[in-house]
């Protein structure tokens, strides 16, 4: 495979651009490659780059991504709007469309508002359970990474983790001591930290599905155990859908899971892979905010109309009879057939799959937490990513990030992939024995 053209414009880029990436996640230095590859552009479950070569796309833009690359729909609905103008600065009839759209399929949600991204929606409802109960302690868990504002990088996992950065500089020693970061599925020692200081604590922030150090799903009675806790305190909970909501089922996993938080954020698939967030809640809640309350939270961008369109025309899309089955069933035959070709080559691997959803850890104890998660072989999966990528198979470049199959991928595609996976596990395991 020539990278040539990638090798060029990565040496272009890193005179102008610090580090040579918009982003720290697109690094490919934690897979001991000396460039990242540069893509030309996406169709369904393709992307091309530079070189003009094509790839199966597992990454979805970290989750941002359901319906493929260049969703008809998505991409008519984008031009139509942009043909009436990209921003105005006030409001538009297609944002009270979207809220009633997110409402229908979000029960807990009585109203919302909308910002650019998952970071500022999980800022801005921090900010909110701060104003609602008078209160400065956050409570979150190790691993779950919620964007990059000052709280929630403490103890944050996804890209902070790949590149071996346990807590941000920056962070004022003020903010690091309002926020207590526990395990993750650790009911124990949640309610243990609640009961000293749970009287202090504004609000519980936590992935019902953990999607940022891989697929994690929370362990028999977590969940439970976090809303009963923060009740007792008087605390609130806030659940980070910003993967999870609309990933695998219509609306938030909150319902499929029983649960209904005080807050939620929403980000990513609800953009239909524009910019976007939301954060909603009860209206007793999310009247605090200005005008009406004394939360304040503004932004020239918030509820821009080509991501509302982009979003309106993904929920639409998504509501197709039977696509949640298709995603879950591919998830599956990809996840299952990557066990076994593990297995046949004696290469150590735990593969945890919800839905389209799945993560590759390579190890042999079972991944329940962050800490599995940093123990297990980065130097295996570095070398499985290499063989994946000349393969033609896209994959984040990180131990902590999940693959995603969307509605574009094929049982061929599967196919494909696993008859690379099958090559990529036998190179491991020849530099391993």
């Amino acid at each position: 495979m020539r990278l040539q053209r990638s090798q060029e414009l990565f040496r272009r880029a890193v005179q102008h651009i610090t580090g040579g990436v918009n982003s720290p996640s697109r690094s490919f230095a934690p897979v001991q490659m000396e460039h990242p590859i540069y893509m030309r552009r996406g169709h369904g479950a393709y992307l091309w780059d530079a070189d003009g070569n094509r790839y199966i796309d597992y990454l979805g833009a970290y989750g941002a991504l359901i319906l493929g690359h260049g969703h008809p729909a998505v991409a008519e609905a984008v031009a139509k709007a942009a043909e009436r103008g990209t921003v105005y600065g006030t409001p538009h009839e297609l944002e009270i469309s979207f809220a009633e759209h997110l409402k229908a399929a979000i029960p807990g949600i009585e109203k919302v508002r909308f910002v650019n991204s998952g970071t500022e929606a999980v800022m801005t409802s921090i900010r909110l359970a701060r104003g609602a109960t008078g209160r400065g302690k956050l409570v979150k868990f190790a691993g779950c990474y919620h964007g990059h504002s000052d709280p929630v990088l403490l103890g944050a996992g996804s890209g902070a983790s790949t590149l071996g950065i346990s807590d941000s500089a920056g962070i004022p020693d003020g903010v690091a001591a309002d926020v207590i970061t526990l395990p993750y599925n650790d009911a124990v020692t949640l309610a243990r930290v609640m009961d000293a200081v749970g009287q202090q604590v504004a609000a519980v922030l936590v992935e019902p599905i953990v999607g940022n150090f891989g697929i994690v799903p929370p362990e028999p009675h977590f969940l439970q155990a976090v809303h009963e806790t923060a009740a007792k305190a008087g605390a609130l909970v806030i659940y980070d859908e910003v993967i999870t909501a609309f990933r695998f089922r219509y609306g938030a996993i909150q319902d499929e899971l029983g649960y209904k938080p005080d807050i939620t954020v929403l980000g990513k698939i609800i953009g239909g892979g524009l910019p976007i967030g939301a954060y909603g809640g009860p209206a007793a809640i999310m009247d605090l905010v200005a005008p009406l309350g004394p939360v304040y939270q503004d932004g020239t961008f918030c509820g821009n109309p080509l991501s509302l369109a982009a979003g309106l025309a993904c929920l639409k899309a998504l509501q197709e009879h039977g696509l949640y089955e298709r995603l879950n069933r591919l998830g599956t035959v990809l996840a299952d057939g990557l066990r076994q070709a593990a297995a046949r080559h004696g290469v150590p691997v735990v593969v945890n799959q919800k839905g389209g959803a799945l993560s590759v850890h390579f190890t042999d104890e079972p991944v329940k937490d962050f800490t599995a998660v940093e123990r297990s072989d980065a130097q295996a999966f570095a070398l499985f990513f290499r063989e994946m990528i000349a393969a033609g198979i896209n994959l984040a470049p990180s131990i902590y990030e999940a693959w995603f199959v969307t509605a574009a991928h094929t049982a061929e595609d599967i196919e494909y992939t696993l008859n690379a996976a099958e090559r990529a596990f036998a190179a491991v395991a020849r530099a391993t024995a």
